[in-house]
């Protein structure tokens, strides 16, 4: 959302994170000039684009893998200026990233001599609850490239989950954080945020009580996902928390109230928490702002479907 990136550089951040192309190409659009993409970009297409994208703003990337980064190196040869690239390093969470510190050096020293790039750093995106892992991984990387000469600039990490410890690790410079600005029940239960700090929920109507014990919500797996996250059910109901959304059709969301002292008629609103707000923004063109009971406005989710 242009809104809340432009708002989050206005309080400070350094600049905006976008995991796709086609996120950093509406952010661009709206004149944010920071953006980091910390995903391999992979393809004659994709690196056309970013070489477009980085002649309109300041622009870094991430790479773990040598095709990576010869790719990049041939897209950005004789570009105007070279583009910043870091070395995305696995410190556990088993997604991207060199697999050890030493492949981290071999690969920021492949950077470092490939033409139209810059080595600009380190970067990972850490398991949960265990950044001290990661901080290791990150200085033990920063100290084998910097005995081979070379600066390293930025270590970056990340996850809303351990927000509130990244002071505990200086190798960590830059801190990237996505959830926070909604929080949501997953954030909750990893103890970075409570349920008054949840900012995002979705409406939902009881359009059916087939039985004493169940109600059924107009807010299925396209409003809620089917994300569990470690959750049991799919989201919080405010006003009745003691109630689970045990189950998920398309349209449809099926909600236990057998705990539940009072329970909704037919036709109430109720707003739900959902267990992961990421991939529930991606579901709808706007958002509703409310501050208390009155209606601010509403906002466009700009990059929605932006996943390539």
């Amino acid at each position: 959302m242009i809104e809340f990136a432009r708002r989050q550089v206005e309080l400070g951040a350094v600049g905006i994170c976008c995991q796709k192309l086609g996120e950093a190409e509406v952010m661009a659009d709206a004149g944010l000039a920071d953006i980091l993409i910390p995903f391999n970009l992979v393809g004659p297409a994709k690196l056309a684009r970013a070489r477009a994208l980085a002649e309109r703003c300041a622009l870094r990337v991430s790479a773990d893998d040598p095709v990576v980064v010869d790719g990049l190196a041939e897209a950005f040869a004789g570009a105007p200026r070279p583009l910043p690239v870091l070395v995305e390093c696995d410190t556990g969470a088993a997604r991207c990233g060199v697999q050890s510190p030493e492949a981290a050096r071999d690969l920021a020293l492949r950077i470092d001599r490939a033409p139209g790039l810059v080595f600009a750093g380190l970067l990972t995106y850490p398991p949960k609850k265990s950044p001290e892992k990661a901080a290791a991984f990150l200085s033990e990387a920063k100290a084998l490239i910097e005995a081979r000469g070379l600066r390293v600039p930025t270590v970056s990490s990340g996850g809303t989950p351990d927000m509130w410890r990244a002071h505990e690790h200086p190798v960590v410079r830059e801190y990237r954080v996505g959830t926070y600005i909604y929080n949501d029940r997953m954030q909750v239960a990893a103890g970075a945020a409570r349920w008054e700090d949840c900012a995002l929920t979705v409406l939902a109507t009881v359009v059916s009580r087939p039985t004493t014990d169940r109600a059924i919500l107009d807010a299925g797996s396209k409003a809620l996902t089917a994300d569990l996250v470690g959750q049991t059910g799919y989201g919080r109901i405010v006003d009745y928390p003691e109630a689970v959304i045990y189950a998920l059709s398309e349209e449809h969301g099926h909600v236990d109230l057998s705990g539940c002292a009072a329970r909704p008629a037919i036709g109430e609103k109720v707003r739900v928490i959902p267990n992961h707000a990421c991939p529930v923004s991606n579901l709808f063109d706007q958002i509703v702002a409310v501050r208390g009971q009155r209606v601010e406005g509403t906002l466009a989710v700009a990059a929605r479907g932006r996943v390539r």
